[in-house]
């Protein structure tokens, strides 16, 4: 067994898209970033290199290079699983905390479990996903954190 974390943060400024779990999510607000700065995803691709020692996304995707410009982060999720099973691992569960503290995330979190579910092969029931606010800290700001389960 093993287990990997990742976090990833952005800050947030007008007129950017808003991007979590994959999906775009309405907010006059969306993350500052190289990619679509999914942080979720971005998160979720941390934790799945760290669970096996290959680094981090910006080693993998680094924002030097504008092939990455304006990616999609279900890319760096999909090679990053690639080279998880490459090693021999599966994926056994995953667990995620986001913090934003706008808009609310809640009247989207079926849509995102479910998106999650389809991008790493697993059941709903092996998702966990969890609404935090920066209770007024960083309020232009969105942050995620990651934890997964891997068999091999």
């Amino acid at each position: 067994m093993r287990i990997g974390y990742g976090e990833d943060s952005h800050r947030l400024a007008e007129g950017k898209p808003l991007y979590l779990c994959g999906l775009p999510i309405p907010s006059p607000l969306g993350a500052l970033a190289h990619s679509d700065g999914d942080a979720a995803l971005h998160a979720l691709t941390d934790a799945l290199l760290s669970a096996y020692g290959l680094g981090d996304i910006g080693l993998l995707f680094p924002d030097t290079d504008p092939r990455w410009q304006g990616a999609r982060s279900e890319v760096f999720l999909r090679e990053a699983l690639r080279l998880v099973e490459a090693r021999g691992g599966r994926l056994l569960q995953a667990s995620l905390v986001l913090t934003l503290d706008r808009p609310k995330l809640g009247p989207h979190r079926e849509a995102m479990v479910e998106n999650l579910a389809r991008l790493l092969g697993l059941p709903q029931d092996r998702i966990g996903l969890t609404f935090k606010t920066s209770e007024g800290l960083a309020p232009e700001h969105v942050q995620a954190r990651a934890v997964v389960l891997l068999d091999g």
